[in-house]
């Protein structure tokens, strides 16, 4: 497994990518072709619909960024991150729960909480 912190930079930098080329070739090196996101306000099934769900959350959010908040953390093959969104980082933010992550870092599954503020 790719190391946690690898991991979680990588997630944070699918997030912040504009450009959607990159970001399908982003989605495209580092998660499942058949991954999911899930959180208690959106979905999304395999690369299409994670990459539509990043493309809505910057069309709503512009000018917001996400960012690490501490550090993350692992085991086995597990990770768990706190992270931050807002203007700059604002203040706020969730926890992305311990998930199944492939053999090469590539993210299988996520169940991201959100504190809703």
């Amino acid at each position: 497994m790719t190391d946690v912190n690898t991991i979680a930079s990588r997630y944070i930098d699918l997030w912040n990518e504009r450009t959607p080329s990159r970001r399908r070739e982003i989605l495209s090196q580092h998660w499942a072709d058949d991954a999911k996101y899930i959180d208690p306000l959106m979905s999304g099934d395999g690369h299409d619909g994670v990459d539509a769900l990043v493309a809505g959350v910057q069309q709503r959010f512009p000018d917001f960024k996400f960012r690490l908040i501490g550090e993350p953390n692992g085991f086995g093959d597990h990770v768990r991150f706190s992270w931050g969104l807002g203007p700059d980082g604002g203040d706020r933010g969730g926890q992305l729960d311990p998930r199944d992550v492939g053999e090469v870092g590539v993210v299988l599954d996520l169940d991201l909480l959100d504190r809703v503020q």
